[in-house]
């Protein structure tokens, strides 16, 4: 999130609107009336070098510390604009109708910060001097959205187009959470607008309310700018046009446009996949890093096939074949770490997967033998490797047969390896009997 796109708008509004007339001829309120010149014109650094001056000429006058402040935030200097709006609150009179403005913008430095709490407490004070701040209203609309509590954050966006109606901020913010704020009445007149259900529907399902959610998610992904990319002339019956003539005119998919739309994207993905090396036969069996298929039984993406899509088209893999197996998450992959540091603890050393077949040759047990009655443990990483451990440890003699065997092997190739007796292989070796019998399990 851009915080400087949501809260640009109106840093110094509160300080302009200060009359100055009274004040024409003290010195300090002329300058501050000049960096306002300035800073009305953009020239920021000549605007903060003005007021600096001013509070310099006077470090109590509150406009010339208001100001100085708003230039500050325009800048991103929010250590120094923090500084003085706080020193702003210090002299402020308790009338001052400015209480509100302070905080709201304190407000707005905390949430650049990504100091939530806090912002939420600036936000909630300014409301508490003036409820139709829309600024305040707008922040803690994000934060609570942040939070989770979508059907919080629409009201105060609500709040925020109750007070200044061509708020584009809040109304873009309130469009965004329709899905999750919308009645079921409101939901079902939307999908009438959209012509995905029949007029005299008087009930919304299940499904309807799943349509609509996908609908609304594909507008907000630019579907539309899409489709008139696509079509060099759209057909009329893929777009609707709410709001027409004013201010917040929107665009929005009918149910012929999202199947378009679906199908088109769908398409193009398999070009960019094809593009990118993958087979044809394979493109609608690719799989998401978490293993989901991308595309629907429809030749459709999924949510996460959209993604693997728009990754795709940054040269970015994020896509598994039909024979790659699915990446270990970083917290399986610290669970394993553990595991086997508990196993090494436990008196178990790591073998080869060449060590694991000479003991299914030596004893002519099979893999699951071993592992049940024979001291070996596998543990698996990945669908395709598996790491070997045999307990060291262990006073059993059916436990220990398989160090027994490992550590003989590697005294073939180095005589100071100590084997271990094993009165257990110690008796089989002495009849001449073999462990296991022809179908790899142990005899007992």
């Amino acid at each position: 999130m851009h915080y400087s796109k949501l809260f640009s708008n109106g840093i110094l509004i509160a300080c302009l609107l200060i009359p100055v007339s009274s004040f024409a001829a003290d010195k300090v309120s002329a300058c501050v009336e000049s960096g306002k010149t300035l800073y009305a014109a953009k020239n920021y650094t000549k605007a903060k070098e003005t007021f600096t001056r001013c509070v310099k000429m006077d470090a109590s006058n509150v406009d010339a510390l208001l100001s100085l402040a708003g230039v500050l935030l325009t800048q991103d200097d929010l250590n120094g604009a923090e500084k003085y709006f706080n020193e702003a609150l210090k002299y402020m009179k308790r009338n001052s109708p400015y209480w509100s403005y302070v905080y709201s913008m304190l407000g707005d430095i905390s949430l650049k910060r990504q100091q939530n709490d806090q912002a939420l407490k600036m936000y909630s004070k300014s409301l508490e001097y003036n409820a139709a701040n829309v600024n305040s209203l707008v922040g803690k609309g994000v934060i609570v959205e942040y939070q989770g509590d979508k059907q919080g954050a629409a009201e105060y966006y609500r709040s925020a187009i109750a007070v200044e109606p061509m708020n584009l901020i809040a109304r873009k913010r309130l469009v965004n959470l329709e899905p999750d704020y919308l009645t079921d009445e409101e939901i079902l007149e939307a999908l009438k607008q959209r012509y995905a259900v029949k007029p005299e529907t008087a009930e919304l399902t299940d499904a309807d309310r799943e349509l609509f959610a996908a609908i609304h998610r594909d507008e907000q992904r630019q579907g539309v700018t899409y489709l008139k990319n696509k079509y060099p002339k759209m057909p009329g019956e893929y777009v609707v046009t709410l709001n027409k003539g004013t201010g917040f005119e929107r665009e929005i998919l009918t149910l012929d446009g999202y199947k378009a739309l679906e199908k088109s994207i769908g398409q193009d993905a398999f070009n960019v996949f094809n593009r990118a090396g993958v087979a044809v036969r394979d493109i609608y069996s690719l799989r998401d890093m978490k293993g989901n298929k991308i595309y629907t039984p429809e030749s459709t993406l999924t949510d996460s096939g959209f993604y693997v899509y728009t990754e795709a088209l940054k040269n970015r893999k994020r896509f598994l074949l039909p024979s790659e197996s699915v990446p270990p998450t970083p917290a399986f992959l610290a669970q394993l770490e553990q595991r086997q540091e508990d196993l090494k603890k436990a008196g178990y050393i790591e073998i080869s997967r060449s060590e694991v077949k000479m003991l299914e040759n030596q004893t002519l047990c099979s893999e699951d033998t071993l592992r049940k009655n024979l001291g070996l443990y596998v543990l698996n990483m990945s669908k395709n490797e598996r790491r070997y451990f045999v307990q060291a440890r262990t006073s059993d003699d059916k436990a220990g047969v398989s160090y027994y065997y490992v550590m003989s092997s590697r005294k073939k190739r180095n005589p100071k390896v100590k084997v271990p007796s094993n009165a257990l292989v110690e008796t089989y070796a002495l009849y001449g009997y073999t462990l296991c019998a022809s179908d790899g399990e142990l005899i007992q």
